[in-house]
């Protein structure tokens, strides 16, 4: 066989190769596979993004994201979905450089969320190594510990609010998205910004779970935002985190 022959053969295998790779790249790719150990033991896979270019002298805010009870397993890359891509889109990395921390809770189990009796601890393991694990990202990398954000959905937005009473001076803001928690609790977080969504058409977490958190929070004095979507099912998340408006409030928040 010639060499012009097996150059030929070798350019034409490497075009049909090419589309094979640039098909098989998910956006979970784009974020660093980590895992996480508390001193338990207990282990929590996660996806870490990074800004871009990071600046000498320095610091970024930091986004916590909580995914559904739909995205648990141990595959590290499920819970890089309904929202958490959206932050690889070239416009929103180059306008709100940040670190983004997206952990995956092991199937069978929740972020959890317990009785308002005990919310100064956080028992359940998953929730637990999500915060220390945004505690160690925090430590080791510039962030503004002034811009600490925390967004969930569904099972993540239970865990939003739970989070929000085991730390209610810790983050800057929150988005519980579809989510719910306990109306008698809000008291310990009034001064968080929160814009709270959920869909008027959801089947699954009723919409009236959203309403009685902001009820309750207004109540003592606080002015959260909330977005019902008329029409909307349980997915939310979609008309919420694809409005550049809802990213340009948050940002915005500083603690």
């Amino acid at each position: 066989m010639s060499s012009l022959l097996m150059r030929i053969l070798f350019q034409l295998l490497f075009l049909l190769l090419c589309p094979v790779v640039l098909i098989g790249q998910t956006p979970a790719e784009k974020f660093e596979a980590q895992a996480f150990a508390l001193k338990s033991g207990y282990k929590l896979p996660y996806r870490l993004l990074k800004p871009e270019k990071i600046e000498p002298g320095k610091t970024y805010p930091v986004v916590l994201f909580l995914h559904g009870a739909g995205e648990r397993g141990s595959n590290n890359t499920s819970q890089v979905k309904n929202g958490a891509e959206l932050f690889i889109n070239e416009t929103y990395r180059k306008k709100y450089p940040c670190f983004v921390v997206v952990p995956q809770c092991p199937a069978n189990s929740f972020w959890g969320y317990t009785s308002p009796q005990n919310s100064k601890d956080i028992p359940d393991q998953p929730l637990n190594a999500a915060l220390s694990l945004l505690d160690q990202v925090i430590k080791e990398n510039p962030v503004d510990k002034h811009r600490v954000y925390l967004i969930g959905l569904s099972m993540g937005g239970y865990a939003t609010f739970r989070s929000l009473e085991a730390r209610p001076k810790f983050f800057a803001a929150a988005i519980p998205i579809c989510g719910g928690g306990y109306p008698q609790q809000v008291k310990e977080y009034k001064r968080v910004p929160l814009w709270i969504f959920h869909g008027e058409k959801d089947p699954v977490v009723s919409p009236e779970n959203s309403k009685k958190m902001a009820e309750a929070l207004k109540a003592v004095g606080s002015k959260p935002k909330l977005t019902l979507f008329p029409n909307v099912a349980h997915d939310a998340w979609t008309p919420a985190l694809n409005n550049p408006e809802t990213w340009e409030w948050l940002f915005e928040q500083k603690r």
